[in-house]
């Protein structure tokens, strides 16, 4: 993972993130209409969100790896067959070499970015290192790779209907079977995902 920086939105715009605005901390909830194979059926959850564009890991895609082959890339040790055996997931199309952890509570890492109270996102190598010797947070999504978007991008998109978004819930990041997510998610916002129709949103 490395100790490059973590993001591509610059930290001094956290106090454009606050207002009233921001995605940050919430689910983005991908419409059946999305026909993106990058996003179909996916939950994001936002982690950055200002002027400058937005940043998400998606955290309903699994890769047909484990965090264990993760940390033997790493030269990271574990006899922890829990920690080995853990999932992770494509958290998005940008930079899919670079490593994203999830975690609550958000802690003291040497690159972590606190997204809510509760929620934290880290890409240096200490995180991952502690969770192999069992002294990590205590839960964490691991996930290679963001989803990000440009200036402006998101919230055309949402205006066009491509997504649904409403507060993010940790149970559902970190608790809830990755298979469930994307219906638990909508549901948040009152919405039963599978009686939308996938031509909602088209001309």
């Amino acid at each position: 993972m490395g100790t490059a920086k973590l993001l591509t939105i610059p930290y001094e715009m956290a106090d454009y993130m606050i207002n009233a605005t921001s995605l940050q901390n919430h689910f983005l909830i991908a419409m059946p209409s999305l026909a993106d194979p990058n996003f179909q059926q996916s939950v994001t959850y936002v982690c950055e969100h200002n002027e400058q564009g937005a940043m998400g890991i998606i955290i309903n895609r699994p890769l047909e790896i484990q965090l264990g082959d993760v940390l033997q890339h790493m030269d990271i040790e574990t006899d922890d067959p829990r920690v080995a055996d853990q999932i992770v997931y494509l958290g998005g199309p940008v930079h899919t070499e670079r490593g994203f952890v999830l975690h609550r509570p958000p802690g003291r890492w040497e690159a972590m970015l606190e997204v809510s109270d509760s929620i934290g996102i880290t890409t240096s190598q200490d995180i991952l290192s502690a969770i192999a010797l069992g002294e990590g947070p205590d839960r964490a999504v691991v996930a290679l790779g963001y989803a990000g978007w440009g200036p402006g991008q998101l919230e055309k998109e949402l205006l066009a209907n491509a997504w649904l978004s409403g507060p993010a819930d940790p149970g559902i990041i970190f608790d809830l079977p990755w298979e469930k997510r994307w219906e638990a998610a909508a549901s948040l916002v009152g919405v039963d995902i599978n009686r939308i129709s996938a031509e909602v949103g088209h001309a």
